[in-house]
């Protein structure tokens, strides 16, 4: 099949969109990317890039159309609007200048919802299905994430989204529970599938690296990688430290990553004197995770408390289980059931900071064993559940489905 990809985010940008592409060429299937600039996650074009340059670029034989667009910036509300709607408008014009014809169009939709736009352009042009994954659900996202509650506002995103829908063959979901947030959109359930997210083949179990293990502090160590955003409540991590602390419970929480509320966290950890509890080491390359993984103690994945968050599975936990390492939750819903279900670790209710330090307390006091067989749960159950290369050849299925 000759597919085209229709993603805001991509290469050299860390996202799974990229591995997922990667496994459809090496499957044989001719993958071409539409996408931006890439900005993401600092709001700056990466090295190399600017608003007219990489028009056309190719990635181990994957062919990438890239359209101009507006960098995030600090991603503040207003400009993240105009970092969408440029992407959809200006990717919409790309379309017309992508050479030959596709099979099938497959849309990544991590937010926004608007990425659906240049995706209707390209069905109507190319005469071929879309198929959409939804890793995020709008508009309940925009309230929830952005904190934008404007009726109106709402509203539009609402149609919108009901708009795209309606354009698509296929509407995968990354989690069983958006079904019936999507039903109540007026999609018909026969369009709806389940299609989890996987992880990239490098995220497995490995020893302990050394060489990763002197750059960390000593001791017992919980590590969290990722968006540092609203909706993380890392500010949860930090209270909960302040129990453990009163406690005398000594852990350093080692944070891997960047974004937009990294300033504010880091004001915070200084009012309440937890420096020497709080390790920010900033962002590092994907294929570098499993080795910092390999000298954490357990791996931590947190959420605000909000009911979209509840339906979602956040892509990080895929990872963690993968690298088979224990895993201390404080997020409700899909999330949580995970952890529980695998039996790979504890987790609290999302923003409860009692419930995260009494799940931090109880692995701590678990005997090595105990903790070894977490860890290895957690690779039983992502192998049985979120294997990469099954779920490649499903979606290939699903793709290939007439």
């Amino acid at each position: 099949m000759k597919i085209l990809v229709v993603t805001q985010y991509f290469w050299p940008e860390t996202f799974r969109i990229n591995d997922l592409c990667m496994g459809l060429k090496d499957k044989g299937h001719d993958v071409h990317v539409l996408t931006g600039r890439p900005n993401y996650p600092k709001g700056k074009f990466y090295e190399g890039y600017n608003t007219f340059s990489n028009a056309s670029e190719e990635w181990n034989g994957i062919k990438i159309h890239r359209s101009i667009l507006i960098a995030r910036g600090n991603g503040g509300g207003i400009r993240l609007l105009f970092n969408y709607f440029s992407f959809a408008f200006f990717a919409s014009l790309r379309v017309l200048f992508i050479k030959g014809n596709f099979d099938k169009i497959f849309v990544y939709e991590p937010s926004p919802i608007t990425v659906g736009i240049p995706a209707i352009v390209a069905k109507m042009r190319f005469k071929a299905p879309i198929y959409f994954w939804v890793q995020d659900l709008w508009p309940e996202s925009l309230l929830a994430g952005g904190g934008i509650k404007n009726r109106f506002v709402l509203g539009f995103f609402n149609g919108l989204t009901k708009f795209i829908y309606k354009h698509s063959k296929f509407i995968l979901i990354q989690s069983k529970a958006f079904k019936s947030y999507i039903l109540e959109q007026g999609v018909e359930e026969r369009k709806i599938l389940y299609y989890p997210n996987s992880t990239e083949g490098f995220y497995r179990v490995i020893d302990e690296d050394k060489n990763y293990a002197t750059t960390l502090p000593i001791g017992f160590k919980l590590m969290f990688a990722g968006n540092i955003g609203e909706a993380q409540s890392i500010e949860t991590l930090l209270l909960a430290s302040k129990i453990l602390k009163e406690k005398n419970i000594q852990v350093k929480w080692i944070i891997l990553g960047e974004g937009r509320m990294k300033n504010t966290i880091l004001d915070k950890v200084k009012v309440n004197k937890l420096e020497k509890e709080f390790f920010f080491l900033g962002s590092y390359p994907v294929k570098e995770m499993p080795h910092f993984f390999s000298c954490a103690d357990a791996l931590i994945v947190s959420l605000k408390k909000d009911n979209i968050f509840a339906l979602t599975i956040p892509s990080k936990i895929q990872s963690y289980l993968a690298c088979g390492r224990p895993i201390i939750g404080s997020l409700d819903g899909e999330g949580a059931r995970i952890i529980s279900e695998s039996e790979a670790g504890f987790s609290a209710d999302a923003e409860d900071e009692l419930g995260l330090a009494d799940a931090v307390e109880r692995f701590y006091n678990l005997s090595d064993y105990d903790k070894h067989t977490m860890g290895n749960n957690a690779r039983i159950y992502y192998e049985k559940e979120f294997d990469r290369d099954v779920l490649i050849d499903k979606l290939i299925t699903i793709l290939g489905y007439e």
